[in-house]
């Protein structure tokens, strides 16, 4: 409401200007507008993406899916991807900002990074296997994904195993 006074008072003094100011470039309305909305808008991690990949999901009980990534630790919903190592090292915690927002298995929303921590026959060049959950309905909060460009950006390495329900540490 604090924002919205200041934009509302600055709009009646630009009612009552002269016809010549109205015309001009200067657009002090737009300007205290898009000033606030851009202050109140949730800030996004500014990393550079470092790849195009196309984005495919895969859940536990799908064929040839077992329990455990290419590192032998236990996949984890919604943090678990599978990447060509050769594009993109094992052990690499990696952003998609696509996926930012997205509902996690613990009702929580995602924040946008993932675990380079498995590999797939199937996952050669610029392609990205993103683990959703067990059963294949797991996959449905993210099936607009799916076969689509993502990006996805280096975020960190990481050590030992990713852990279900803890935070991505970037490093």
């Amino acid at each position: 409401m604090k924002r919205i006074l200041p934009c509302l008072a600055a709009l009646g003094l630009v009612m009552f200007t002269p016809p010549a100011f109205a015309q001009s470039a200067v657009d002090p309305i737009a300007d205290l507008i898009q000033n606030a909305l851009q202050d109140s808008a949730p800030a996004a991690p500014q990393i550079a993406p470092d790849w195009v990949l196309k984005a495919s999901l895969y859940h536990a009980g799908a064929p040839g899916v077992g329990g455990r990534d290419s590192l032998g630790c236990p996949t984890v919903a919604m943090r678990t991807a599978a990447t060509d190592r050769t594009l993109v090292p094992r052990r690499t915690i990696l952003f998609i900002k696509e996926t930012v927002g997205m509902p996690m298995p613990d009702g929580s929303v995602h924040d946008g990074y993932w675990y380079a921590s498995d590999v797939g026959g199937a996952i050669k060049g610029n392609r990205i296997d993103l683990f959703t959950g067990s059963g294949r309905g797991s996959m449905a909060p993210m099936m607009k994904l799916n076969m689509r460009a993502v990006t996805v950006s280096r975020a960190g390495t990481f050590e030992g195993c990713p852990r279900a329900g803890a935070r991505v540490a970037a490093r």
